[in-house]
C-alpha cells in the first residue's frame, strides 16, 4: 500500500516540476529533493513491505512512509489548486495578478512552510530507512515476491494426519482423482493439478489419494514432497532423492550434498528412468517458476508416470498440464449437506444440533461457505463453550472478526488464508484490500470495481496496453490465486460479478484497519478513527440513516478524504446536510461514487471538486446535467446510468480527458420496448478524444451524430440507440475508423418486433474489407436490436466474436443465420430473439465449436431443430422460450454430451408433457438421460409463473418463480 501511494506521488511530483515548474519558484529545489528522496524509499519498499510482520518497527516506518505521502499529495494538489492553471492576459489580467498576488502571499507561504515540514519528516524517515537497511540487511536493488517468515509458516504435516472418520465429502473427489490417475495406458507422463482457495483441504484430499492402495499397487515409485512460499529447490531435489532411495530401499549416495542444482536434476532423472513407473506429489505449489524447474528432472519414461501438484493459483495448476496428457481438478466447497455433517461431527460428536442453537449454528455455518479449515476451526472453538447457553455462542457469531484477529484458535485459519495475500505482489495487495469497502455477502460488479481502482491510481500503466486491460488483468490474476470468486459471467473470459469469501474478507478487513486504507460507516452515532480518514465507504443499515450527530461526536473535518463511496444501500441513507457537509470541506475529492443514492440532483458542491476524476451517479433520480459540469477538467469516468438524464450539455465537451461516459435509461423488462434510452448529446461529440466507452448515444436527431461516432478512435465499447434506416451507411462508415472496439451494441428505431429497418451491409463501406480488418479482429461482443434487411456479411470475418445476440432481426428463411456463424472460432454464446422467421434450424456437424451457451426465444414459426453429431459439442446450456410451433426435442440432442442444463419456458403443452411424462424406456427419455438438470418454465391458470426443476429425471421440485 505504501508503495502504491508512493509512486503514485512521485509521479505528481514529476508532472508538477515538468508543467507547473515556474509557479513553485523557490521552492523547485525542495520539491526535486523531496522526489528523489522517495524515489530512494520507493525501492526500499518493495522488499520492506514483505518483511513488515516481522518486526513491528518496520511496520511502523513503513506507516510513516504512506502518511508522509499522503501528506505530500494534500499539499501538492492545495497548491494546484490555488495557483496552477490560473493565468490571464492583457491589462485586466495584469490588474487580475496583482490583487489575486497580493491574496495570495499568506497562501504561498503557507505551503512553502507546508513543503519544508515535509521535507524535514522526510528527512529523518531517510534516516530510519538507512538505519533498518543496514539492521535487516535489506538491498535497494532487490526487487523480488515477498516472502515468509518462519514464524509465518505452518506445519502441513497437520493436513496430512486428519482422521478418515473426520473426513466428510471426500469420497466422490476422491474416486474420481483416482480413475483419473489409473486411466488409460498411454506411455506419457500425466500431470494433475487441484487448485482452490486455502483451507479447502487440498492437500488432505491428495493424501488420501496418494496413498490409496489402488494407487499404491499402479505406482510401485512414489514419494511427497512440501513445497511451499518459502522453496529451497536444492534442498527440495535432496529430499526427493531421500524419499526415492527409501521407497526402494536403497541407500542415498553420499555425494548429492555437494553437487550443484543441474547435477541434482539430471541425478533425479536418471534415477527414475530407471527405477519404474512413478507417482510424485508436490503439495502447495505457489509459483509457476517452480514447475519450470523441476519438469526437467521428470522423464516421460515408457511407464505412463504421473504427477499431481497441488495450488491455490490457476496459473501455476494449467501452466503444470501445457506440456502434458494434462487434468485441472478445481477443488470446491463442502455443499450445505456436508458442511453440516462435518460441524456436527466436530461439535456434538454426530449427535444433532440442539433446536435452540439451530439458528445460531446456521449463521456461523453460512460464514465458513464450505471451508472445511474454517468449521474444523470454528467447531472446535464452539464446542469449549456451554451449548446450554446461546449467548455464548452468539457472542461468537458477532466476533469472529475479533477472534481471526487475535491469538486464539482461529489464528491458524487467519494465518493459512493470510499466506495467499502475503504472497502477492505490492499492487495486488493495494487492489485486494480496497474490497474491503464492500460490505458482507455482496456481490461486486467487476467493471464499477475495476474503474475505481483505475480512479484511485491503484493499477500502473504498462507499454501496449490500456489502463482498462491493465486492471482487468490484476482482477483476473486475484481470480487466479483464488481470493476472488467469480460469481457471474458476462461473456467468456470476463467476469461480470464476484465476491469475496466471508472470512477471507475477515483477513482482508483487518489488513484495511492497520493500513488505514478505508472507514467504513453504516448508520449512526458515527464513530471516527483516530487516524486522518482519506476513504469513506457508506454501507447501508436497516434502520437508521446517516446524518450530522454533533452531539454524540464532535464536529469532523473531511479535508484529507479522497474517496466517498456508497456501497448496497437500500434505504435513503445520506441526509442532504450530511452529504454537504462532506462534499464542502472535502476540496481534493478525487472518487465520488453515489450509486443508488435518494437524490433529485447533482449536489453544487460536487462542481467546485476541481480533482475529481470519477462521479457515479448510477440509479440515482438525477435528471438533468448543469452547465457547471464543464468545470470538472480532471473528470475521467462520468457514470449517469439508469438515471433520467436524457441529454447532455454542450459543456460536456470541455471534458478532454473522459474516457468512460456513461448515459442510459432501463427500459422495464417487461415492456415491449425491453432496452435502454440514450441521451442526445452536443452536435461535436467527436471532440471527445478520449472517450473508450460511450454508452448509451441517441441517434435520433440525424446522421451528424452518428458521423461524430467516427472520431472517437480510441473507442473500446460503443452502444447506440434509435438508429435510422438511412443511417446504416454512415455507421458503417465509422465503424471502420473503431479500430480498437471490443464492444458493439446498435438498436434501431422502434418496438418490440415493430424495429426499423437497418441496413448494416452497405456495399459502398462493406467492414468486410481489408481497410477494416482491424476492427474485425478486436470486436468480441455484438449486440444488434432491430430488423436486418440481410444478415451483415462482415459477421463472418468476426474471428475474435464471443458473444452474439440478435433481437428482433426477423431474417427471412433464406438467410439462416447459422450459415453465417458456424465457422465463427470463437463464439461461445448466441441469444436470439425473434431473429429467423425460416421452419428449421439445423446445426450441422463441425460447426459452433466453441459454442457453450445458446438461448432461442420468440421464433414463432421454428417447428424443428437439429443438432447433428458433431455439431456444438461443448455446448453446456440450451434454453428454449416461446416457441409455440416446436413440439418436439431437438433432434440429435443426445450427441449433446457437454449439456448440463436444458431449459423449457413456455413452450407448446405438446413438449411440456414430452418432457414431464416420459417413460423410461421411450426414445425420448433414453435422448436426455445425459442431462444432468432440466428446467421447466410455465404461467398456471390464475397467471402466476411456476418453475419446474427435474434432476436426473427421477427428482422432480416445484418452486414459486
Amino acid at each position: 500500500m505504501a508503495e502504491t501511494v508512493l509512486s503514485f506521488v512521485s509521479d505528481h511530483l514529476a508532472t508538477l516540476l515538468r508543467e507547473e515548474g515556474s509557479l513553485l519558484g523557490g521552492l523547485r529545489q525542495e520539491v526535486q529533493l523531496i522526489k528523489d528522496e522517495l524515489g530512494h524509499m520507493k525501492a526500499f519498499l518493495k522488499v520492506a513491505e514483505a518483511k513488515e510482520d516481522d518486526d513491528p518497527r518496520l511496520q511502523e516506518w513503513i506507516n510513516q512512509v504512506r502518511e508522509a505521502a499522503y501528506d505530500i499529495e494534500d499539499v501538492l494538489d492545495e497548491f494546484v489548486l490555488r495557483f496552477a492553471g490560473r493565468r490571464h492576459h492583457g491589462f485586466c489580467g495584469s490588474l487580475h495578478r496583482i490583487l489575486k498576488a497580493i491574496k495570495s502571499l499568506r497562501a504561498r507561504h503557507q505551503v512553502a512552510s507546508e513543503i519544508q515540514s515535509i521535507k524535514s519528516r522526510i528527512k529523518n524517515i531517510s534516516e530510519g530507512r538507512q538505519r533498518y537497511q543496514a539492521e535487516f540487511g535489506i538491498d535497494d536493488r532487490v526487487t523480488g515476491s515477498s516472502t515468509m517468515n518462519d514464524s509465518w509458516r505452518y506445519s502441513r504435516d497437520d493436513a496430512l494426519l486428519v482422521e478418515e472418520a473426520k473426513l466428510v465429502g471426500i469420497d466422490q473427489p476422491k474416486q474420481h482423482l483416482i480413475s483419473k490417475l489409473l486411466e488409460g495406458h498411454d506411455h506419457q507422463l500425466k500431470v494433475v493439478s487441484v487448485v482452490g482457495m486455502g483451507g479447502l483441504g487440498k492437500t488432505t484430499l491428495v493424501k488420501k489419494v496418494h496413498e490409496d492402495p489402488d494407487v499404491r499397487k499402479n505406482f510401485p515409485v512414489r514419494a511427497w514432497v512440501t513445497v511451499s512460499q518459502t522453496c529451497d529447490f536444492p534442498k527440495l531435489l535432496r529430499d526427493l532423492i531421500w524419499q526415492l532411495h527409501k521407497e526402494l530401499n536403497k541407500s542415498v549416495p553420499q555425494f548429492i550434498e555437494s553437487i550443484s542444482t543441474i547435477e541434482l536434476k539430471k541425478f533425479v532423472k536418471d534415477f527414475l528412468q530407471q527405477a519404474g513407473r512413478y507417482a510424485i506429489v508436490f503439495d502447495d505449489v505457489w509459483d509457476v517458476e517452480f514447475w519450470n524447474e523441476i519438469k526437467f528432472a521428470l522423464p516421460e519414461g515408457s511407464h505412463g508416470n504421473r504427477v499431481m501438484l497441488t495450488t491455490r493459483n490457476a496459473d501455476v495448476a494449467f501452466a503444470s498440464c501445457i506440456e502434458s496428457q494434462d487434468y485441472v481438478y478445481k477443488k470446491e466447497p463442502l455443499s450445505i449437506e456436508d458442511s453440516w455433517t462435518l460441524f456436527c461431527n466436530k461439535i456434538f460428536k454426530g449427535n444433532r444440533c440442539p433446536a435452540h442453537l439451530m439458528n445460531v449454528a446456521k449463521a456461523v455455518l453460512d460464514k465458513c461457505d464450505g471451508l472445511p479449515l474454517a468449521i474444523v476451526a470454528i467447531g472446535g472453538l464452539l464446542a469449549s463453550k456451554d451449548a446450554s447457553r446461546i449467548d455464548e455462542w452468539e457472542k461468537i457469531q458477532h466476533s469472529l472478526g475479533g477472534e481471526l484477529e487475535g491469538t486464539g484458535k482461529l489464528e491458524r485459519v487467519k494465518m493459512i488464508l493470510s499466506l495467499s495475500y502475503s504472497d502477492l505482489p505490492w499492487h495486488l495487495k493495494t487492489c485486494l484490500l480496497y474490497t474491503s469497502i464492500y460490505p458482507e455477502d455482496c456481490e461486486i460488479g467487476c467493471a464499477r470495481l475495476i474503474n475505481l481502482w483505475i480512479a484511485e491510481r491503484f493499477v500502473e500503466w504498462r507499454e501496449g496496453m490500456s489502463i482498462e486491460d491493465v486492471a482487468w488483468c490484476c482482477l483476473c490474476e486475484l481470480i487466479s490465486r483464488s481470493l476472488i470468486q467469480v460469481t457471474e459471467m458476462f461473456y467468456e473470459g470476463t467476469p461480470s460479478f464476484c465476491r469475496i469469501h466471508d472470512l477471507m474478507r475477515e483477513v482482508i478487513l483487518i489488513k484495511s484497519r492497520e493500513q488505514n486504507m478505508v472507514t467504513v460507516t453504516t448508520g449512526q452515532p458515527i464513530t471516527w478513527p483516530s487516524e486522518k480518514v482519506r476513504r469513506l465507504a457508506i454501507h447501508s443499515s436497516s434502520n437508521s440513516s446517516i446524518i450530522p450527530h454533533h452531539q454524540q461526536r464532535p464536529f469532523y473535518s473531511f479535508e484529507h478524504l479522497r474517496s466517498f463511496i456508497r456501497v448496497r444501500s437500500t434505504n435513503p441513507l445520506l441526509s442532504k446536510t450530511f452529504l454537504s457537509e462532506v462534499l464542502r470541506s472535502s476540496k481534493l475529492l478525487k472518487v465520488l461514487d453515489l450509486e443508488g443514492e435518494e437524490i433529485e440532483e447533482t449536489p453544487n458542491e460536487v462542481f467546485n471538486l476541481l480533482h475529481l476524476t470519477y462521479l457515479n451517479l448510477y440509479g440515482t433520480k438525477v435528471a438533468r446535467v448543469p452547465q457547471a459540469i464543464g468545470k470538472l477538467q480532471h473528470l475521467e469516468y462520468l457514470n449517469l446510468g439508469n438515471t433520467g438524464v436524457r441529454e447532455l450539455p454542450v459543456e460536456i465537451l470541455k471534458l478532454q480527458k473522459l474516457r468512460h461516459l456513461i448515459v442510459f435509461q432501463r427500459v422495464d423488462p417487461s415492456s415491449a420496448d425491453y432496452g435502454f434510452h440514450g441521451f442526445k448529446g452536443p452536435s461535436k461529440l467527436g471532440g471527445l478524444l478520449s472517450l473508450q466507452t460511450l454508452s448509451t448515444i441517441d441517434a435520433s436527431s440525424g446522421s451528424v451524430i452518428v458521423k461524430e461516432i467516427g472520431k472517437l478512435t480510441q473507442l473500446r465499447e460503443l452502444c447506440i440507440t434509435q438508429l435510422r434506416r438511412e443511417d446504416g451507411k454512415e455507421l458503417c462508415s465509422s465503424l471502420v475508423n473503431l479500430t480498437s472496439l471490443r464492444q458493439l451494441s446498435i438498436a434501431s428505431v422502434g418496438k418490440g418486433d415493430d424495429h426499423e429497418i437497418i441496413d448494416l451491409n452497405h456495399h459502398q463501406h462493406s467492414l468486410s474489407s481489408s481497410s477494416s480488418c482491424s476492427f474485425l479482429q478486436s470486436l468480441r461482443v455484438l449486440l444488434v436490436r432491430g430488423r436486418l434487411e440481410t444478415m451483415p456479411v462482415w459477421i463472418t470475418h468476426l474471428q475474435n466474436l464471443v458473444r452474439l445476440d440478435l433481437i428482433w432481426s426477423g431474417l427471412r428463411a433464406e438467410e439462416d443465420p447459422l450459415e453465417f456463424l458456424q465457422h465463427l472460432p470463437n463464439l461461445g454464446e448466441i441469444s436470439f430473439c425473434g431473429s429467423y422467421q425460416g421452419e428449421r434450424l439445423c446445426f450441422k456437424a463441425g460447426g459452433f465449436l466453441k459454442l457453450k451457451r445458446l438461448w432461442l426465444r420468440r421464433m414463432e414459426g421454428l417447428r424443428r431443430m437439429t443438432m447433428e453429431e458433431g455439431a456444438c459439442p461443448h455446448l453446456q446450456r440450451l434454453i428454449l422460450k416461446q416457441l409455440p410451433l416446436l413440439e418436439d426435442l431437438p433432434s440429435g440432442i443426445q450427441h449433446l454430451s457437454h449439456l448440463q442444463e436444458l431449459g423449457l419456458y413456455e413452450m407448446s403443452s405438446r413438449m411440456m408433457e414430452k418432457v414431464e411424462n416420459q417413460e423410461e424406456e421411450s426414445e425420448d427419455y433414453r435422448r436426455m438421460t445425459h442431462i444432468p438438470e432440466i428446467v421447466i418454465g410455465f404461467y398456471t391458470d390464475d397467471g402466476r409463473r411456476r418453475i419446474r426443476r427435474l434432476w436426473g429425471k427421477k427428482k422432480k421440485k416445484t418452486i414459486l418463480a
